[in-house]
């Protein structure tokens, strides 16, 4: 079955949905880029796997580095492994934020289709450095997954973010970006 084309999901004020939040915006792209591209998704959804993995290469590669696209990545974890995941990724150095979010992405299967997530993920996170301290630190965090807690509230509250992925191109909502395609079509208005 081929996926439903991007579709148009209300349109939100671009300032109101750039105000920060409780955690550092995890960006991609210059500030002052024409486009801003809001993504909220959840480590343990396979969609957003496959943006990850198959369409963010291009939007890095045509958009975000030609200074076409800000893209902001912000956290909508659907349960507890995905809120755990997150904060693993928030606790990578800052500078490999989005790398660790790939690796994640790309290991998804490995870690998400186990009886016992935790040991993979403790295993996957001994590859970039974390230490079992690290790893435990990380995941006792509270004020971590409060702040991943209330990024999700604001996006569902006043956004009406529902499900993952979620996107926002300068303030409008689209769902079903999941091809290079759609993503080229999704953007194709604001370029003119």
């Amino acid at each position: 079955l081929a996926a439903a084309p991007a579709a148009a999901q209300g349109a939100f004020d671009t300032a109101e949905m750039m105000k920060p939040g409780p955690l550092p915006e995890m960006t991609l792209g210059k500030s002052d880029a024409p486009i801003t591209v809001v993504e909220y998704s959840s480590m343990t959804c396979g969609h957003c796997a496959n943006f990850h993995k198959n369409v963010f290469p291009h939007l890095k590669e045509k958009y975000i580095d030609t200074g076409k696209v800000l893209f902001v990545h912000r956290e909508f974890p659907l349960d507890d492994v995905a809120a755990a995941v997150s904060m693993l990724v928030r606790c990578s150095p800052k500078e490999a934020y989005f790398d660790t979010l790939s690796l994640f992405f790309e290991q998804q299967p490995v870690w998400m289709r186990t009886d016992d997530p935790l040991t993979a993920l403790r295993k996957l996170t001994r590859q970039i450095g974390f230490t079992e301290e690290s790893f435990n630190t990380c995941l006792s965090d509270q004020k971590l997954l409060d702040s991943l807690t209330q990024v999700r509230q604001r996006a569902a509250e006043k956004f009406r973010v529902n499900g993952t992925p979620s996107f926002f191109i300068n303030g409008r909502g689209q769902k079903g970006i999941s091809t290079k395609e759609e993503l080229d079509k999704a953007l194709a208005p604001f370029l003119k």
